[in-house]
């Protein structure tokens, strides 16, 4: 299973939330997260943005909106109306909570894809599509030399992702050739 947290390869951020209009006359603001982790929002903790670093002063998941300290009246809160608030990795690994099987999409983009023992390509970027995640993977030049695809699409679920092997940078599938072969 991939946990959404995808890295912005400039400065080595993820895009974790985005700040929408305000509500009511106290500085709430929308709240629309872009992360699979929302227990990484807690009072008190801080977070880049493009305006500038910000501390969350309240937070209401059930009613979707945060406040932040130093915007509490409305007129300063529109301030940050569409402002993207985001973490860096070392933030994102130590706030966020993976299950057993669990990755970030930012260890598993660049992993090489290996198909029961040959390798298909490296892994370029994650699409979600509905509830599922899917692996764009850009073809090994070898098998785009035999006329295969240059790139295709590999669902990550368990019926062909077999385990992923985050420090040896290797996610290992079956019948993922299948697929690059039907693309």
């Amino acid at each position: 299973m991939l946990s959404q947290q995808r890295k912005h390869m400039l400065d080595d951020t993820s895009l974790i939330a985005q700040i929408g209009r305000t509500i009511g006359l106290w500085g709430d603001l929308k709240f629309h997260l872009h992360t699979d982790f929302p227990e990484q929002f807690k009072v008190g903790n801080t977070y880049k943005s493009n305006r500038g670093d910000l501390t969350i002063a309240d937070i209401n998941f059930t009613r979707g909106i945060v406040k932040f300290r130093g915007y509490e009246s409305i007129d300063s809160a529109k301030k940050l109306t569409n402002t993207k608030l985001f973490a860096d990795e070392a933030q994102t690994k130590e706030n966020c909570d993976l299950k057993e099987g669990q990755h970030f999409w930012f260890d598993i983009i660049g992993c090489v894809v290996e198909d029961e023992g040959s390798i298909v390509g490296t892994i370029e970027d994650i699409q979600r599509m509905g509830d599922t995640d899917y692996l764009i993977i850009k073809t090994d030049e070898n098998l785009v030399k035999e006329g295969l695809s240059n790139s295709f699409l590999l669902p990550y679920i368990d019926r062909y992702v077999v385990k992923a092997d985050i420090e040896a940078k290797l996610v290992y599938t079956k019948d993922a050739k299948d697929i690059l072969e039907a693309s």
